[in-house]
């Protein structure tokens, strides 16, 4: 009789976990068709009100009036539809990862945007984010999108924000041109727009104390997004412009502007790094006499932009001691020259690790990989490991000209469209530059004499 009553009692249990489980799960079903439900309820409650009034026929024509009526308002229709659509999307994010057998992870707020939805996302007790982060692939193939992206907030391990990529927003966009090219002057110590991120907002870029490393195939956009630079950098008469150009035809429409254009001369390459070299030191050592570690803006000292079109062809001169040289005193100005007011802009169509060591390439603050032809090559610009996490610039279509991932210090790489500039573009901002730093120095000139 014992030994009976033993092995009934855990076949109760089993039968009150089933019903318990049960039950939950309608009540859960239940509460996640919370506003359609309510919708429904809505009309009933209505309709059998109004019955009492007016009958049931006229009751019902009246819901259905008030309903239409309702809908007809854009303000109600937008967000009923959004409403729905993001109920739906809570709905989907649970059951991808029940089926994912994760532990629990509660969607909150929903957001639209161009890519898809941004979900808020909350990690319930003994889980993770990092633990969904791994089985993101599940999750993309559960929830039927592109591809899921899980992004941890930094002050709370508990909360992130979860995108849910359904499309490429920056696969049918149109090149965008630059927002800047009809200004008359600009300033190097502001943000430089270069381009539009997935969610449509413009991607901008501080250069003061950050350098810029440019990487990815012929034709990728480089020359694009290079010329960016220089054109703020021509057009801020305060800042004196250093050009390096291994082919001489991309960068010497601003020769007028510069300080001095190297081209495809190692030894002239090498000469106007010493030059600089020397400015730096004399600025530092002016810096050392206002007892002052770095410039500012409200200094009044001009800026040193360097822009280095095709790196790999100075980096890979034959004769190892030229090569060794211009190899150090690059490092030197991207290394020491932030504080002095040294900005180094290089940009290279051959992102090997030959080229772009990674000694050298993590002193570069902003790194941007354009189409690359291997995910190693990408690694090089961004810094190993970022293309195994889903930050790979070899998935860039080839027709995706000036797409490309741009990562900025302890950040995560950004995926953009960046900016368009023509030739005549280039060549009417190079024009005006020149006219601008004429005028400039003609008055500088006429305060002299005086």
């Amino acid at each position: 009789m014992t030994g009976e009553l033993s092995r009934s009692r855990p076949r109760r249990d089993r039968r009150n976990e089933e019903l318990f489980a049960r039950v939950a799960g309608v009540l859960g079903a239940l509460w996640r068709l919370r506003l359609e439900l309510g919708l429904v309820a809505s009309l009933v409650c209505g309709q059998l009100v109004l019955a009492g009034l007016v009958g049931d026929v006229a009751a019902v024509v009246l819901v259905i009036a008030l309903a239409a009526g309702l809908l007809a308002i854009p303000v109600v229709r937008r967000w009923l539809l959004w409403a729905l659509r993001a109920a739906r999307v809570r709905r989907a994010w649970w059951r991808a990862w029940t089926d994912c057998e994760l532990p629990r992870v509660r969607a909150g707020r929903v957001s639209a945007i161009p890519a898809g939805e941004l979900v808020r996302v909350r990690a319930s007790r003994g889980s993770s984010l990092e633990a969904v982060e791994n089985r993101a692939e599940e999750l993309a193939v559960c929830l039927q999108v592109r591809e899921v992206r899980i992004a941890r907030d930094a002050d709370n391990a508990a909360t992130g924000t979860v995108t849910l990529v359904r499309r490429d927003p920056l696969a049918g966009m149109k090149s965008v041109p630059w927002r800047c090219r009809d200004a008359e002057e600009l300033s190097l110590w502001e943000p430089i727009p270069v381009g539009v991120d997935e969610l449509g907002e413009t991607v901008t870029v501080c250069l003061p104390e950050r350098n810029v490393l440019l990487g990815g195939e012929p034709g990728a956009g480089k020359s694009a997004a290079l010329s960016i630079l220089v054109a703020t950098a021509a057009l801020d008469p305060g800042v004196r412009l250093w050009l390096l150009d291994g082919k001489l035809v991309e960068l010497s429409v601003w020769a007028p502007c510069a300080q001095r254009l190297a081209g495809p001369d190692i030894d002239e390459a090498i000469a106007l790094l010493r030059e600089l070299r020397e400015e730096m030191e004399a600025r530092y050592r002016e810096l050392l006499a206002r007892g002052q570690r770095k410039i500012a803006r409200e200094d009044g000292l001009a800026l040193h932009l360097v822009a280095c079109d095709e790196l790999a062809f100075y980096l890979g001169c034959e004769d190892r001691k030229k090569q060794r040289e211009f190899a150090e005193l690059l490092r030197d100005l991207v290394a020491r020259g932030r504080a002095a007011g040294v900005i180094v802009c290089a940009a290279t169509q051959k992102p090997a690790s030959d080229v772009v060591p990674s000694a050298l390439r993590d002193l570069f603050g902003f790194r941007l990989a354009l189409r690359c032809n291997t995910p190693q090559a990408s690694d090089t610009i961004l810094g190993q490991g970022w293309a195994t996490l889903g930050h790979n610039a070899a998935t860039i279509s080839p027709g995706q000209r000036g797409v490309g991932l741009l990562l900025a210090e302890d950040g995560t790489p950004v995926r953009l469209r960046g900016f368009h500039l023509t030739d005549g573009d280039v060549d009417e901002l190079a024009g005006r530059a020149a006219a601008l730093r004429a005028d400039d120095w003609l008055t500088a000139a006429e305060e002299t004499t005086r």
